[in-house]
């Protein structure tokens, strides 16, 4: 009997990748379980062992010799002890081999939710050893089932969740089909371990651009970036180490059938191939692309950027609902300001009027010469309306000294200044 239990565990175990020890000593547990239920409180703790023969198990519990045996489970008469042993005595404690009928049938129920609940936890502790060292890994799965907010699919031996928001927009799952999804992530719940999947991740897009293109694989061409938006649209950066070598159209492939069998993959979602480069301005431009682009302004202390383009290019650089300009800006990981040329050079204009319309105040006498001639000298210019440094430039020492109070080495020192 003992021997078929195991015999059907064995089998459990190989389908769920559990050890052949760990399911003997299940059922060791399971047995002291059981037998614990027939005990009486005052007979102590039962002590069941299971041990391997070569015909196979045998399971034994300790009994004390006694008299008369009136708890056949932990006691064995003195007669029957002296036929395993003729040196046993009353008091003394025998390994007696143990019949699993003598536990009934409530025990053996007992028995087998012990042997249950140790396979599961047997099993969740085996997932999760598996899973946890293959996060962001890309595996190919079957779906097994479709929910309203998820998808259950089949990893090897194991069932995994696809969550809905993990899912790329308008995607639909049919049960039986194969498909590539990322592991995001592994979890100990109530019902056991739980791994989770990703067919939104970016890690995906990389991992099959790296399947199809092998000079990825080389390390001749990198993936330095990769912006998605799952299920609509995703932009890659790639860079070749080698000069001769076009990245763009090494993962295009010839007549597009690298990345078409990406698209395919990711079911019809559009793919903008972008050449990385160390320039800000250069690479903003190629990740606006198909936008032409006239001019790029940056500013480095706040990583923004304004972009120039003509009025009929600023829809297409912009996007659908701004798709176009919202992935260039998280490829590059630069702001993105789109403006149109007309409305730059009113910008430019404005600024010009600006500084010209400050200079007509004085701003720029004082901010020249503060500090090196005194307010009231500054004043007397004012006063004598020279508004400008070019005007002092143009007077001269000699015109300088014809306003009152400006001497010939105050006027030589406002030069110098201006100078």
């Amino acid at each position: 009997m003992m021997s078929t239990l195991l015999d059907a565990l064995e089998k459990l175990g190989r389908d769920k990748g559990i050890e052949r020890d760990f399911l003997i000593k299940t059922i060791e547990l399971a047995l002291q379980s059981a037998s614990r239920k027939k005990v009486r409180s005052n007979d102590g703790e039962p002590e069941v062992s299971v041990e391997e023969n070569g015909e196979g198990l045998n399971a034994f519990i300790m009994k004390e010799v006694v008299e008369q045996a009136t708890n056949p489970l932990v006691e064995v008469s003195l007669k029957d002890a002296l036929e395993l042993d003729d040196k046993a005595e009353i008091g003394q404690r025998l390994k007696v081999e143990l019949d699993p009928r003598l536990l009934g049938r409530n025990a053996a129920q007992t028995a087998k939710q012990v042997i249950i609940q140790r396979i599961q936890e047997a099993e969740r502790g085996n997932i999760f050893n598996e899973y946890k060292d293959r996060l962001l890994e890309t595996v190919t799965a079957t779906v097994l089932r479709v929910e309203p907010r998820y998808a259950i699919i089949q990893i090897g031996r194991t069932e995994a969740l696809l969550p809905f928001k993990e899912q790329p927009f308008g995607e639909k799952y049919y049960m039986g089909e194969r498909l590539k999804s990322v592991i995001i992530d592994v979890r100990n719940v109530i019902r056991g371990a739980q791994v989770v999947v990703s067919r939104s991740h970016p890690k995906l897009v990389k991992d099959l651009f790296t399947a199809e293109v092998p000079e990825i694989t080389d390390g001749v061409i990198e993936i330095k970036a990769i912006a998605r938006e799952a299920g609509e649209r995703t932009k890659i950066a790639v860079y070749s180490n080698e000069k001769n070598i076009d990245p763009v159209g090494a993962c295009v492939g010839i007549k597009g059938q690298r990345v078409q069998a990406i698209v395919r993959e990711l079911r019809g979602e559009k793919i903008d191939i972008i050449e990385w480069s160390s320039d800000p301005v250069v690479f903003i431009k190629n990740s606006l692309s198909p936008a032409e682009i006239k001019q790029v302004a940056i500013n480095d202390k706040e990583k923004s950027a304004q972009v120039v383009v003509e009025d009929s290019q600023l829809s297409l650089a912009i996007g659908k609902k701004g798709q176009n300009v919202r992935l260039t800006a998280k490829l590059t990981t630069w702001k993105i300001d789109i403006i149109k040329e007309d409305a730059f050079k009113a910008q430019e204009k404005s600024k010009l009027d600006k500084i010209f319309s400050s200079q007509s105040d004085g701003d720029e006498l004082t901010k020249a010469l503060d500090g090196i001639i005194s307010e009231k000298m500054i004043a007397k210019l004012t006063a004598a309306e020279i508004k400008t440094t070019q005007e002092i430039t143009e007077l001269g020492a000699k015109g300088l000294t014809g306003i009152p109070g400006i001497g010939p080495k105050t006027a030589e020192k406002i030069l110098a200044a201006i100078k």
